[in-house]
């Protein structure tokens, strides 16, 4: 079975994560320079079937978008053009990188790993992902 793969799009770094091939589980992949989104995702997708891009939508508490929505609109567009074969689907990524930093908490991360902002955007698409894997059934 394909994979899914989740984006936590940032202007300098993005976070993805990746679905087990049953898709039950949510896995960080990495973090990538943006710059290098596009090979490495190409390279990728070259080695592992994926059905599903997510890329996680910012907005406002009330639904308006924010500062970063244009970048994430313009990236969604790069993305069905360089990879026209796959689908892709927002979700809403509220609190994503609050919720990864309060997960590194709990699962223990010391204080100056939690600092580390490419494993909060790699948490972060982790979180995107498994909510849509629970939510989607």
């Amino acid at each position: 079975m394909p994979r899914i793969i989740c984006i936590d799009y940032g202007g300098k770094r993005t976070g993805l994560a990746v679905t087990d091939p049953l898709q039950i589980i949510a896995t960080g992949l990495t973090t990538v320079d943006t710059k290098n989104l596009y090979t490495f995702l190409a390279d990728y997708f070259a080695k592992e079937p994926v059905e599903l891009i997510l890329i996680g939508e910012p907005l406002n508490l009330d639904d308006t978008p924010t500062h970063a929505t244009p970048l994430v609109q313009k990236a969604i567009i790069e993305l069905g053009k360089k990879f026209p074969l796959i689908p892709i689907k927002t979700v809403d990524e509220r609190y994503s990188s609050k919720n990864a930093v309060r997960a590194m908490v709990e699962m223990g991360m010391k204080k100056k790993d939690r600092q580390n902002k490419k494993t909060i955007d790699q948490i972060a698409a982790t979180i995107l992902l498994q909510e849509y894997l629970v939510n989607r059934s």
